[in-house]
């Protein structure tokens, strides 16, 4: 067993109680699911790409501490935006204080704000464009059909993107998931910025909507997944809410309820990193027990809730897991 290293003595040693305790409960429930032999699913929501989190998420994929992902449309992009366009990002420390003409000049200058941080337009939208239509438009001539993060990965292993990179390739965690083949879900994939312009192809007739396979076509997937994979257990590491965490815990229930395959295990493990408060009628807000109702979770399921800033509890739970 590796020795651990300095950040994740100082968490041991300082983070005992509320939400840092949490912190370090939920690293050790995970580190304890995998000496085990189970499998993790770590489900990315937010902006998470665009948060740099792939600086270590990366080496959590080429470690095989994390099995399976589960992302939004624009975190599955905005890493490989990140990779190529880097230099052209632009701060905005002061994102509080902006009037509407200060965004709508952002706009004008082809910068679209995430919170602290404006991705330009052009080099990082328009440059992967070029090429994933290629892609896209190959398939289908070929009359083949793949899931989006297929498409992504083709276009990453391709090479064709090599003389933009901006950052250190070791930096970005859909290479690092590329190169392993990595499983991913993307639900929802239609509302991101490629979604949108795989539409726009659509909609002038260059392209077929059945080129790109579907949202029901990824839960699928998962099932069959889930079903070959869940022997030793399968852990589920929410950052975030949204449709990154909500389609792929479904899966449980899924085959549990509607296939009848009563031998399905729950999740063994679940954490969720959310700054969402506990409100009525919230599905990030509410407590994981609510999730046994759904039959998503046990009785017994380790569960762990972290009311945090996932771009400071994320990487932290990494750093214990890789014994930094």
């Amino acid at each position: 067993m590796k020795t651990k290293g300095a950040i994740s003595n100082f968490i041991e040693k300082y983070y005992l109680h509320f939400n840092s305790a949490a912190l370090v409960d939920a690293a050790k429930g995970y580190e304890d699911q995998l000496n085990k032999g189970s499998k993790m699913l770590v489900s990315l929501a937010g902006a998470m790409s665009t948060a740099e989190l792939g600086k270590i998420f990366a080496e959590m994929i080429r470690q095989d501490k994390v099995q399976i992902i589960s992302c939004t449309g624009a975190n599955l992009e905005e890493d490989i935006m990140n990779l190529v366009a880097h230099s052209h990002y632009k701060r905005v420390p002061n994102y509080r204080d902006l009037t509407p003409q200060q965004e709508w000049d952002l706009l004008e200058k082809g910068l679209n704000r995430v919170t602290d941080t404006c991705i330009p337009e052009e080099e990082a939208f328009r440059r992967l464009q070029e090429h994933i239509v290629k892609i896209w438009k190959d398939a289908e001539a070929a009359g083949e059909r793949y899931l989006p993060h297929e498409y992504m990965y083709k276009m990453l292993l391709s090479g064709v993107l090599e003389e933009y990179y901006e950052i250190d390739l070791k930096d970005s965690w859909m290479y690092a998931a590329a190169e392993k083949n990595l499983p991913i879900v993307c639900p929802g994939w239609e509302d991101s910025t490629m979604g949108n312009i795989f539409a726009s192809y659509v909609l002038k007739g260059e392209l077929k909507a059945s080129t790109m396979k579907s949202g029901i076509e990824y839960m699928t997937f998962l099932a069959d997944w889930y079903t070959e994979n869940s022997e030793n257990g399968i852990g589920f590491f929410q950052i975030g809410g949204g449709i990154a965490g909500d389609f792929p815990i479904c899966v449980v229930p899924m085959l549990y309820q509607d296939m009848e395959r009563t031998d399905t295990p729950f999740w063994s493990y679940f954490c969720q990193i959310s700054d969402s408060t506990t409100s009525y009628g919230s599905y990030s807000g509410a407590v994981p027990n609510e999730k046994i109702t759904w039959g998503k979770l046990d009785i017994d399921t380790p569960k762990f809730i972290i009311e945090s800033d996932a771009t400071i509890v994320a990487p932290l739970i990494f750093a214990y897991l890789l014994d930094m």
